[in-house]
């Protein structure tokens, strides 16, 4: 790679134009959409919450169904911002060329990359937040801080958001993006304590969970929908922009050396 396609990148402002255009396009078929990314979700808190939950007495004192709720709300984030970051923008880069339409005008890639991450985590915001909301309807949240989850989940949103345009950069096609919900997005639902307490996990997995951003996500949700304070709440936060400020930059040189050069 040459020195342009590493060079810092020179993000402006600019990028609000690209977030907006994909909003305006996004509300056409808003309610469709909202409800597609609630329902898997949903189904996952019901039906194991009320179902499997029934069996254990409570998980890290609370009940299952709240236990759930708390890692649904990151898993749904997680996969609305995969989803928006790898098909919809691989469509807006490839097929559509969309992207190509956006840069004749004075526009930049490096805008176009960051207004696609910001667009990914603002749609998966909305997911977060409707399962939040179903979750406060239910009575399994009341704390007031939960609404400190609202900035967690945008957080977490752009730190996947970055990780998706990385596999777009990377993408030949839309076939290619199964490798990675089945080598790395599935895995992480199961093994950073969306559906379980991490601890349950053999020691050597455990480690290994703890560099995964769903599951410093998982560890500050949780307990601010239960009404308690997160511990290492800035090491936490700090892996999840780590994970956002290096995803985006890589995909931003990946995209420079795809559509660029």
């Amino acid at each position: 790679m040459n020195a342009k396609t590493l060079a810092i990148p020179a993000f402006s402002l600019r990028h609000f134009h690209v977030w907006r255009r994909n909003s305006l396009v996004w509300r056409k078929l808003a309610i469709p959409s909202m409800l597609g990314n609630l329902a898997d979700p949903m189904l996952y808190m019901l039906g194991l919450g009320y179902g499997l939950g029934a069996m254990p007495s409570d998980v890290g004192g609370m009940s299952y169904i709240a236990f759930l709720a708390a890692g649904t709300v990151c898993s749904s984030t997680m996969m609305s911002a995969s989803f928006e970051a790898m098909y919809s923008g691989f469509s807006r880069m490839h097929v559509q060329k969309t992207w190509d339409a956006i840069m004749n005008a004075p526009v930049t890639l490096d805008d176009v990359v960051l207004g696609e991450a910001v667009w990914a985590a603002s749609k998966s915001l909305l997911s977060g937040m409707a399962v939040l909301l179903v979750a406060w309807a239910l009575g399994l949240t009341q704390s007031a801080l939960a609404l400190w989850v609202i900035p967690v989940v945008f957080l977490t949103g752009l730190a996947f958001a970055g990780m998706g345009l990385i596999i777009t950069a990377l993408s030949p096609s839309y076939d290619f993006f199964m490798y990675y919900f089945t080598l790395a997005i599935t895995p992480m639902m199961l093994v950073c304590g969306v559906f379980f307490p991490v601890s349950q996990l053999p020691a050597p997995l455990q480690a290994v969970t703890q560099v995964l951003p769903l599951t410093h996500a998982v560890d500050v949700v949780r307990p601010l929908m239960n009404g308690a304070a997160p511990a290492d709440l800035l090491p936490h936060l700090a892996v999840l922009a780590a994970y956002a400020a290096a995803g985006i930059y890589t995909a931003l040189v990946l995209m420079r050396r795809r559509l660029l050069n």
